[in-house]
C-alpha cells in the first residue's frame, strides 16, 4: 500500500512532537537519584529508546524516527541552557555530560539500525526422503 506524501509528512510532525515531550521528561528527570543510583538517567534512557524504537517499528519509516530523535535532541539542547531566570536543567555535572550524549547515541543506534523486513529470506529446501521399505 502506497502511503500519500502527506499522511507521510504529517506522522513526520507527530514523531517530532512526541520526541519533543520524551526529550524534555527525560532532561528534566535525568537528574534524579536515589542514594548512589542514577534512577532518573536510567528510566530517561529507557523512555527515550523504546519510544523510538516503538515510532521506528510502527510507522515502518526511518524518516519517522529521525524527526522523533530530532524533536529529543532539539528539546534537550533548547532547555539546557541557562533560562531567563538564570536555572539550568542541564548542569555541566556528570550526569549531564552523560544524559547529552546518551540521548544522541540511542538516537544514531535506533536510526542506523537495518530493517530487517528488506532482507530477502533464503529459505533451504527440505532433502527428499527416500521411501520406507517393509519387509514381509
Amino acid at each position: 500500500m502506497r502511503v500519500s506524501w502527506v499522511s507521510r509528512v504529517l506522522s513526520w510532525v507527530a514523531a517530532a512532537l512526541v520526541g519533543g515531550v520524551y526529550g524534555i521528561a527525560g532532561t528534566i528527570a535525568h537528574s534524579v537519584m536515589w542514594g548512589p543510583i542514577p534512577v532518573g538517567l536510567i528510566v530517561a534512557a529507557i523512555a527515550c529508546a523504546a519510544i523510538l524504537v516503538a515510532v521506528r517499528a510502527l510507522t515502518h519509516d526511518r524518516g519517522a524516527a529521525v524527526a522523533a530523535g530530532l524533536g529529543m535532541i532539539g528539546m534537550l539542547v533548547l532547555i539546557s541552557g541557562v533560562g531567563p531566570g538564570g536555572s539550568v536543567v542541564v548542569p555541566d555535572s556528570l550526569s549531564g555530560q552523560i544524559w547529552t550524549y546518551l540521548v544522541a547515541g540511542i538516537v544514531l543506534l535506533v536510526i542506523a539500525w537495518p530493517s530487517f523486513s528488506r532482507v530477502p529470506v533464503r529459505t533451504v529446501a527440505p532433502a527428499a526422503q527416500e521411501p520406507e521399505r517393509h519387509e514381509s
